[in-house]
């Protein structure tokens, strides 16, 4: 899992572009705001770790197999790059973890007869909430 997250970072392209928010009169002069791109296909993931990687980015990535990352909270470049990266890594992490297969829970009949019982006592509270006939 290492490999693949130092072969992330040595793969992406960083650029800093014009950050809005917190910062005054910085905000107009300096380009605080990081932008990560990352190219998906050449980091040659698992099929199966790529499905996972697509659902958790979202629209984060692109048709092209991009994962584009802006991070601008912060009001300096490093501290902004630092976060642009935390948020990759964590991607990557989180996508090479394949989720807990559900187990079907089987119900004995003592139980299955308490639920039922619970439902039809519901539905008789339900059905008596209609208009009164007098």
């Amino acid at each position: 899992m290492a490999d693949i997250i130092e072969r992330a970072l040595a793969l992406m392209e960083e650029s800093f572009i014009a950050s809005s928010g917190p910062g005054g009169q910085n905000v107009n002069k300096v380009a605080t705001a990081v932008q990560l791109r990352l190219d998906v296909f050449a980091l040659r993931l698992e099929p199966a770790v790529f499905n996972r990687l697509k659902t958790i980015a979202g629209s984060r990535m692109t048709s092209k197999g991009e994962i584009v990352l802006t991070a601008r909270n912060y009001r300096t470049q490093e501290a902004n790059r630092e976060d642009a990266r935390k948020r990759l890594t964590q991607m990557l992490e989180d996508a090479q973890h394949a989720p807990r297969v559900r187990k079907k829970s089987r119900v004995n009949r003592i139980n299955k007869e308490a639920r039922i019982k619970g439902k039809k006592n519901r539905g008789t509270v339900k059905a008596n909430r209609g208009k009164i006939e007098w």
